[in-house]
């Protein structure tokens, strides 16, 4: 009998097929309920009807503690902002008994970037939601805008913000334990892209959404490397409401009304993602 080891082809489906594991906890839940009809967006599903592991969106707060972020033209501090702003979120997200929720900082605390992801990782969050509110010497700039994860920056602004973001960076590939290393390679591959494409989807509704709302920075679909967004294997977007260097902003972002506002667009954002992704999973099964 032939016993030399089986085509890297067959032993690649084999791994997706028989474990799965490409799959998050939330979406493999969800293929193995009965089949139910898509919720209408904006309403709880009734309890029956909940997967048994809730998808888990990890809010992160940018900057807290001693780090105050942008500093804006009346003087207020971004940290304070974008936790008021996450806190908000959090609380529309749970109302919907559609989540669960966690936060890289709930206080004003500092928290390193590394930590922002590892604990999005440990936790096997689906979803990453980095919250911010950006400051540039350009006092007229202003408007809402949305980035993702890209070795270029898509312009010379998305550039100096992604600088001013980061502090290091040491994030490696996804690992896959059981595995030949060279099926382990193709499947961290997949991952990370199965991960480009789902913040990209994420990216694409959270900007129709908040045009919906609020004003939008000229083309408010960027990229660049930022450190946050670096978990390999989560979809991860940041946001940032809006400039604390632009009067009209900063005053727009200091009123409640206003931040709950744009964290309602967040929200209708994530119900449509999960929604597509639920809808497709169970297409694919």
């Amino acid at each position: 009998m032939d016993e030399s080891p089986l085509p890297l082809r067959r032993v690649l489906l084999a791994h997706l097929v028989t474990g799965c594991f490409l799959l998050p906890d939330w979406m493999r839940a969800a293929l193995a309920a009965p089949p139910t009809a898509v919720p209408v967006l904006g309403t709880p599903a009734p309890a029956s009807s909940r997967p048994a592991a809730l998808p888990l969106v990890m809010l992160d707060p940018g900057h807290g503690g001693k780090d105050p972020g942008a500093i804006g033209v009346s003087g207020t501090h971004e940290k304070k902002i974008v936790l008021s702003a996450a806190l908000e979120l959090r609380r529309q997200l749970l109302a919907s008994g559609r989540y669960r929720v966690e936060m890289t900082r709930s206080r004003d605390v500092f928290v390193r970037l590394e930590e922002r992801v590892a604990r999005a990782q440990s936790r096997r969050a689906a979803l990453f939601v980095s919250i911010h509110a950006d400051a540039v010497p350009d006092r007229f700039v202003r408007g809402a805008s949305v980035y993702t994860l890209a070795n270029t920056a898509s312009d010379a602004q998305t550039a100096a913000l992604a600088r001013r973001e980061n502090s290091a960076d040491r994030f490696g590939t996804p690992t896959f334990r059981d595995v030949p290393p060279n099926v382990g390679r193709i499947l961290a591959s997949l991952v990370r892209q199965e991960t480009r494409l789902g913040s990209a989807r994420i990216a694409q509704a959270l900007v129709r959404d908040l045009d919906r709302d609020v004003k939008l920075l000229t083309n408010p679909s960027r990229h660049a490397s930022f450190m946050v967004l670096k978990s390999a294997d989560i979809p991860s977007v940041l946001v940032e409401m809006g400039f604390m260097s632009n009067p009209d902003d900063e005053a727009a972002l200091r009123r409640l009304e206003h931040r709950t506002r744009v964290a309602a667009a967040i929200k209708r954002s994530v119900d449509g993602y999960f929604a597509a992704a639920n809808y497709m999973a169970r297409m694919a099964g």
